[in-house]
């Protein structure tokens, strides 16, 4: 048995910088509130850098704002071997999104720092610049940026010039930020599930076979407005009656339809929105995910057909426009057996299950090898005060992670 394959983190260690990373926009009610750029998010980058040079790494920022830790290697001008997530939350949040990823990547070099290990490769330690909303960071990396910087205005106005300015970072030279598979030879990434399907399996580590693509549709439903009272049944242009069947439509047809799909309308509007007036319009919205963009597209087809027919049965119109969409992408296949095999290997139980959230590993997975790594998320609740990963997950997500690193180390070539 070889050094490498006892070496295990210090779970202790993990768990403390979990609960101190907290501390950094604690809300009352025990929830963390930590959004991009804001003065919380750059007290808490300031202590991620500190703890990477504590654990021997080196530490730079680029101009999409990303802290990249590195530890270097035997062959330090080897393609580098990445882990890392982001340390962001949306408003009210839990204290693991994203930050067990960061962590745990820290304490794995941590780990090799203090057995005086150096891997062949490099290992990079990546914190994401603003997962939760414009995901600028893993997009500059993956040189997916739009060349309009009003596309990333914070709601409140603020510019992305002055935002990434504030966290070292640089619009002007954004394009810096690209990376490829000649600088990173493969990327993993260790996460909370953010549902409950591990937990109900009774699994302790998720494989996933990758992450959904995704599409947003604004649907507008025209009807014609009357009094409620006058207007005989038959002689209606119900707005809402048209949409009731919208929303029944997209749930059936992604319920029926084999696959693993999901389908979402989570928004409507209706106008004059009045007890006693037929709903002239209703403005909704549908959310689809899946791990195949063909079948998405092929759902997309079936919705179309099915809504031209709702309108011609209510006399309405129905208008249907994409608002959103990225593609899916793929974990790479020798890192899906390599995580499952060394989690089998650990006494884990595993499970095979696809990402149905959206991830920085989404887009680091467009130019080179990706892999991720789920644990379980206590009774599937995440973005939320109420998040809650054990202990013993944790521990158990960084040495598989840890352990995943060291193979890959004997895997890819030295040469770019």
């Amino acid at each position: 048995m070889t050094v490498a394959s006892i070496l295990t983190i210090q779970g202790d260690r993990l768990h403390r910088s979990i609960y101190q990373l907290a501390e950094i926009g604690k809300q009352p009610n025990g929830g963390v509130s930590r959004v991009a750029f804001s003065t919380e998010d750059l007290l808490a980058r300031q202590l991620v850098q500190s703890w990477m040079v504590e654990a021997g790494m080196t530490v730079r920022i680029d101009a999409a704002g990303n802290i990249i830790g590195r530890y270097p290697g035997q062959y330090d001008q080897a393609p580098a071997l990445a882990t890392g997530s982001h340390i962001d939350t949306v408003l009210m949040a839990g204290r693991y999104d994203g930050c067990l990823g960061v962590l745990a990547g820290i304490e794995v070099v941590h780990t090799l720092h203090e057995n005086q290990m150096r891997l062949d490769h490099p290992l990079e330690v990546i914190v994401f610049t603003d997962e939760e909303s414009t995901v600028i960071g893993s997009k500059a990396m993956a040189g997916q940026v739009k060349e309009d910087p009003a596309y990333y205005a914070r709601k409140d106005g603020t510019s992305i010039q002055t935002c990434l300015e504030k966290i070292g970072g640089d619009w002007a030279k954004i394009n810096t930020a690209r990376r490829d598979r000649n600088q990173i030879a493969a990327f993993v990434e260790l996460h909370v599930e953010q549902g409950g399907v591990m937990e109900a399996a009774r699994a302790e580590i998720g494989v996933v076979q990758g992450i959904v693509g995704q599409y947003r549709f604004k649907v507008n439903v025209t009807g014609r407005p009357n009094h409620a009272g006058t207007t005989p049944m038959h002689m209606r242009k119900d707005a809402l009656v048209a949409a009731a069947q919208v929303v029944l439509a997209v749930n059936r047809i992604v319920t029926e339809t084999p696959g693993e799909q999901v389908g979402t309308v989570g928004y409507l509007k209706v106008l004059p929105c009045a007890t006693n007036t037929v709903p002239a319009q209703v403005d909704l919205r549908i959310d689809l995910r899946d791990l195949s963009q063909d079948h998405l597209d092929e759902l997309v087809t079936m919705l179309r057909r099915e809504f031209a027919a709702i309108a011609q049965a209510t006399h309405t119109e129905i208008d249907m426009q994409e608002t959103f969409h990225v593609l899916p992408t793929l974990a790479t296949p020798f890192l899906l057996d390599t995580i499952r095999h060394l989690a089998n290997q650990q006494g884990y139980r595993t499970l095979d299950l696809p990402s149905r959230a959206g991830h920085d590993a989404q887009e680091i997975g467009r130019f080179t090898d990706m892999g991720m790594i789920f644990v379980p998320s206590q009774g599937g609740i995440s973005h939320s005060e109420e998040e809650f990963t054990s202990d013993q997950h944790c521990t158990q997500g960084a040495n598989v992670l840890l352990q995943t690193l060291l193979r890959l180390d004997q895997h890819y070539p030295l040469e770019p």
